[in-house]
């Protein structure tokens, strides 16, 4: 097995502010470890405000020019930058096993969608338009003027540490915005990837800059009380993105926000089994669980509750576990060991409730941060992990005899990002998709993220959209010009 980390040569693990890679003004760094086997697979510069400053100085000497490129050239910047993380797939891919734990497959499918955002977007940034229209009261002529917002700072996860960079920095350089990224600390070395192919491809100094760093309180902080920073995007959790709010609110700044979730899978007695079944181990088992689309909490009505729970139970109990970069492994490694003394205990609690565990439910012993997938069943409702956001391989089955009655229950939490129902009914399924508060719903689909679509929550689950046409707008300001034209 070839070393991933050969693909990324040690001085691009240093910070990229404007035209160079350099280390942090203190000299400090930080391991970046293997969540498979705990081992130190890189050092990284850790940077303090003064670095994250210089940075937010890169981007705003490069944000004049680069608002006044072309269209067509930041767009074809963008298809340079899909076409060469398309090429070199392999290698991001394995680089994301190493740092983030997913399987090998799981990674693959991540550089696919990650470099489509930058394809959707190179489309998008020569669609960017304004309007010319006559007033209703005549006399004078309407046009809207759409510029880019200016700096933005991109706080990004480390459940997905290619995606989820790119579908912020993609629309952010389509709209002609330069930025500033900060990625996760337990999985920078992606990003740093990232911005050393886009250098390749000719991207502008300036234009995307990566500060990595395990002091992100303070270095964001700073970010967002300086008067040049224009726009903020974070995907995380419900609890950081409200402090960010708050701090965003000083400077009144543009918001993105994709925060926590906890997606309720509604399977019903007239489903078709096998699509139910398919879409609930994509639903529940993409990304090992962890992410914030994932179904917290599978609901299936009384008729096919039997059958519906034993037939999950096998394939979940199926599901090969080990390092993601081993040939055959279905679910990688958690995060870190806080990930999986979070799970422990929520399964704990609700066994203690009353739970009973049909597959998985203890962690294994030796070294890494796994834990088996697990499937409950007789969860009661005052079990901690019907509220929580699990963000792991354990799924809680509960039943339900009405309509009414799960659609409470589905709705009964602070979040709204996603759902899923499974039904033969146009009529039921549409009237899930009026009823149920969320931002994204899947109907008899497992798998709703597109670069296409647009993604994003209501509620505490976030404010704005990221991906599709929608997407590129959260980049953009609108200036109105009344024309003088009897």
């Amino acid at each position: 097995m070839s070393d991933p980390m050969n693909v990324l040569a040690p001085e691009h693990r240093r910070l990229r502010i404007g035209d160079a890679w350099r280390d942090a003004a203190s000299g400090a760094t930080f391991a970046v470890e293997d969540p498979a086997t705990g081992r130190t697979i890189a050092e990284v510069a850790d940077a303090d405000v003064v670095d994250g400053l210089a940075a937010l100085d890169a981007a705003s000497k490069a944000m004049a020019e680069w608002a006044a490129t072309p269209p067509r050239k930041r767009s074809g910047l963008l298809t340079a930058t899909y076409r060469a993380l398309t090429e070199r797939s392999e290698e991001v891919a394995r680089l994301i096993t190493l740092e983030m734990g997913k399987p090998l497959a799981e990674a693959r499918g991540e550089v696919a969608y990650g470099a489509e955002f930058f394809r959707w977007f190179a489309e998008e940034a020569v669609r960017v338009e304004g309007r010319y229209s006559t007033a209703p009261a005549g006399g004078y002529r309407i046009l809207t003027v759409p510029k880019p917002v200016g700096p933005c700072v991109f706080v990004t996860p480390w459940n997905f540490p290619l995606a989820m960079g790119a579908r912020k920095i993609a629309p952010a350089l389509a709209a002609g915005c330069t930025t500033i990224t900060k990625p996760a600390a337990q999985t920078p070395l992606t990003m740093l990837f990232l911005a050393r192919i886009m250098e390749e491809v000719g991207v502008p100094p300036g234009v995307v800059n990566v500060v990595t760093t395990k002091r992100a309180g303070a270095v964001v902080s700073a970010l967002l009380a300086d008067s040049r920073t224009r726009k903020l995007s974070f995907t995380g959790s419900t609890e950081v993105g409200r402090v960010l709010l708050r701090q965003a609110a000083d400077n009144v700044l543009r918001t993105s926000m994709e925060l926590g979730g906890n997606a309720a899978l509604i399977v019903c007695a007239d489903a078709d089994l096998d699509v139910a079944l398919d879409g609930a181990m994509v639903a529940k088992m993409r990304n090992i669980g962890e992410s914030c689309i994932a179904a917290n909490r599978i609901y299936v009505e009384e008729p096919v509750r039997e059958e519906f729970t034993a037939r999950f139970a096998e394939r979940m109990g199926a599901l090969s576990v080990g390092h993601g970069l081993d040939d055959g492994v279905d679910v990688g490694a958690l995060i870190d060991e806080a990930s999986v003394a979070k799970i422990d205990e929520l399964v704990a609690d609700a066994v203690d409730r009353g739970a009973r565990v049909l597959v998985g439910g203890k962690c294994p012993d030796g070294p890494g941060h796994f834990y088996p997938p697990t499937v409950l069943v007789d969860v009661p409702e005052d079990a901690r992990m019907l509220k929580a956001e699990i963000f792991g391989p354990v799924a809680p089955i509960i039943s339900f005899t009405s309509d009414d009655e799960v659609m409470a229950k589905a709705n009964d939490t602070e979040h709204g990002l996603a759902g899923y129902i499974f039904t033969r009914d146009l009529q039921r399924a549409l009237r899930f998709a009026e009823g149920l508060d969320t931002g994204m719903l899947g109907i008899n689909r497992g798998l709703i993220s597109d670069p296409s679509a647009p993604f994003g929550g209501v509620k505490q689950s976030g404010i704005g959209k990221e991906g599709s046409h929608e997407g590129v707008l959260e980049y953009l300001d609108l200036t109105y010009v009344a024309i003088d034209l009897p």
